[in-house]
């Protein structure tokens, strides 16, 4: 089975707004932290997941984002998610109350300590140092451990 999505880390002052996912019992990720986003609807460019998610799940509009990277996902369960990842800095309206979990403005330095996945410390750290779109495949063992990363088509010592 195949998945699209999106997700965005939203950056003020020194911060990534994380969504701690504690709401839903069969979700992927919960316990874990990651950006905001969520899967396409029908007939949805990147762009436009992009934006109806991060109002969905945070009340904000955003008014600057950048598209930073394609992230594959392989979970070694049978799934393999296409996840479009972007960083913003620009937005206008009130934070909402998110229905997946508890939103926190975290110090982006302070982000590896909370319990997230670890193919995400690697885009983490691309996101901080690398300015050119890129492309990363990750692949777990079906459960939490990841077994390989290629960053544009060549493997990584993990």
């Amino acid at each position: 089975m195949q998945g699209l999505s999106t997700l965005c880390y939203i950056e003020r002052d020194g911060k990534y707004l994380m969504l701690h996912r504690t709401v839903k019992e069969k979700d992927v990720n919960k316990d874990k932290w990651i950006g905001v986003g969520g899967h396409f609807e029908a007939n949805e460019s990147p762009e436009e997941c992009l934006l109806r998610e991060v109002r969905e799940e945070t009340g904000y509009i955003l008014t600057s984002y950048q598209y930073r990277g394609i992230v594959t996902f392989v979970s070694g369960n049978g799934v393999t998610e296409y996840m479009s990842l972007f960083t913003a800095a620009g937005f206008v309206g009130e934070q909402a109350v998110c229905d997946e979990g508890e939103l926190e403005w975290v110090d982006i330095d302070k982000i590896e300590s909370l319990n997230i996945w670890e193919g995400d410390k690697i885009f983490l750290r691309l996101l901080r140092e690398r300015e050119s779109f890129f492309s990363l495949k990750l692949v777990y063992d079906g459960h939490d451990r990841l077994v390989s990363a290629a960053l544009d088509g060549k493997l990584m010592d993990i």
